[in-house]
């Protein structure tokens, strides 16, 4: 039977997954990719050591795999979207990539909404320009980095330089297309759009777009090399991740909000209609004459990791020393807080916010009785809460019928079923360990022919998911809580920026 090769690349880790035909998984193997901050704002990473991981990682896979490579049928890649990753005219890195935590551009940002350029774009691209957009990115370099600027010879997303170390082809898909070059109703590249970020210098310089799920190169000899793939596999377009996750889960179709809670608080709805509004991003769906509407800020299931990584790292040395997990140690703790009242909130804006790059996180409520349990249970409740801007944000202006979750943390029946209540509406976890790999994958299928298009799903959907329902008494207590949470936001946002300045005096900035 015929494999197929997803690789997916996030902010931290890069990971190729092989699947058998039916979904099955037969092979993951995982690499950590270092990120560099050289000073605030600035978070980024060495695009050939991001190859060098990769290539590694499926070299691992295809190994523990036990079939030859030759089996593998098509390989397509996923990777964070938005910040930027450019290639100088002989094809070499230009630079670091630029990650999507990156929050330099905000004297960029703060310039366009003050003299219009915010409202205009969302007009023409379907969303107002954030931190990490690659429009905002190359302003960035072009104000500050002139000399770099002038150098650049292409212009990629995370993916995009895989597949480019993989074939040698500079392309890119859709959805990727789409993140702040296109035109909203054509949904092809618009030389407005550039004219409007005065990036027309660059606009030749925008990968060539094609279908998620298009054959646009094969694998390199080099790249067998490295990789142990068989030269002259077919290698397709792929996906921005976003739109994989809920691809790989059921999500990418109407009438279904798609829920992530990665690093990213992602919530996405596919429309026939490019309906725009400033809450959310209206981007190319998959299919032409269908946008995907992303409510999305870097403010979920992050802040839990780094709750972790912080404050329990006694339980973290004792997994290391054989013990359970870290997530099952923890668990006890947050059902039993969930199980009593408290007076403690948190909101998860450690890495940024649907507010703003000025925002920051708090615990507020927090008393000396209160136990690190009743912390991460705030911490968690804040990450649902901060989804629940976005869908009911998303609900606005498109209706749905179910709510599919997926990201690591939704694996936790607690939070899953906390959701439930905090959304008051079912949600829906389908047992998916790879999402993300899992949705390139079917675009890797569909292009040579082995499903009838992404979105045709071998799995039975229905026989992997387990449904969680809203209790009527959490939910209206959750709702209470909501209501205090955004009034505390609110109130605190005025304040961020003194906040951040402070910080800033004693950097010596």
């Amino acid at each position: 039977m015929p494999s197929l090769l997803g690789i997916d690349n996030g902010l931290t880790v890069t990971k190729a997954v092989l699947f058998d035909m039916d979904g099955t998984v037969l092979a993951v193997a995982r690499r950590r990719v270092p990120q560099s901050m050289p000073e605030a704002r600035f978070v980024e990473r060495d695009m050939d050591g991001l190859w060098r991981a990769t290539a590694e990682a499926i070299a691992e896979a295809v190994s523990l795999s036990g079939r030859p490579a030759s089996d593998i049928a098509a390989v397509a890649a996923t990777a964070h979207g938005d910040g930027l990753y450019l290639l100088d005219q002989d094809g070499k890195p230009l630079g670091p990539g630029i990650l999507s935590l990156d929050s330099r551009a905000g004297d960029i940002i703060a310039d366009w909404e003050r003299d219009g350029v915010a409202d205009r774009a969302l007009s023409l691209t379907g969303q107002t320009p954030h931190l990490s957009a690659p429009s905002a990115l190359l302003a960035w370099i072009s104000r500050h980095q002139p000399e770099r600027y002038h150098r650049i010879g292409a212009v990629l997303g995370c993916k995009d330089w895989l597949t480019f170390c993989l074939t040698g082809h500079v392309g890119t898909d859709r959805t990727e297309a789409s993140t702040a070059f296109t035109d909203v109703q054509t949904q092809d590249y618009s030389l407005a759009a550039a004219e409007l970020y005065g990036l027309e210098r660059i606009f030749d310089r925008l990968a060539p777009s094609a279908h998620s799920a298009a054959v646009i190169g094969h694998v390199s000899d080099e790249a067998a090399r490295a990789t142990g793939l068989a030269a002259g596999t077919p290698v397709a377009a792929g996906l921005h991740d976003v739109t994989a996750s809920a691809l790989g889960i059921g999500a990418h179709k109407s009438g279904v909000m798609g829920v992530v809670a990665g690093t990213y608080s992602i919530n996405e709805i596919v429309t026939d209609k490019p309906l725009t509004d400033p809450r959310w991003f209206c981007r190319n769906a998959i299919e032409p004459g269908q946008w995907n509407a992303m409510s999305i800020s870097p403010a979920s299931a992050a802040n839990y990791d780094w709750f972790l990584d912080t404050l329990c790292q006694g339980d973290h040395d004792k997994a290391n020393d054989g013990g359970p997990p870290i997530h099952q140690a923890v668990a006890s703790e947050i059902d039993a807080a969930i199980a009593r009242p408290s007076s403690l909130l948190f909101h998860p804006y450690l890495f940024g916010s649907p507010h703003g790059g000025a925002s920051s996180g708090s615990f507020v409520g927090l008393h000396g009785w209160h136990e690190r349990g009743d912390m991460l249970k705030a911490v968690l409740e804040g990450i649902a809460f901060n989804h629940r801007e976005h869908v009911d944000a998303l609900g606005d202006g498109f209706s749905y019928n179910q709510v599919r979750l997926t990201g690591g943390v939704s694996r936790n029946s607690s939070f899953a079923q906390m959701f439930a209540d905090i959304l008051d509406r079912p949600v829906t976890v389908t047992a998916t360990e790879e999402a993300a790999a899992w949705g390139a994958a079917l675009c890797a299928g569909a292009a040579v022919g082995l499903y009838a298009g992404p979105t045709d799903d071998p799995r039975d959907l229905d026989a992997i998911s387990r449904t969680f329902r809203p209790d009527a008494k959490r939910a209206a207590a959750y709702d209470r809580r909501f209501a205090v949470y955004r009034r505390i936001s609110e109130a605190l946002k005025p304040h961020w920026q003194a906040l951040e300045a402070l910080g800033d005096r004693e950097r010596g900035q």
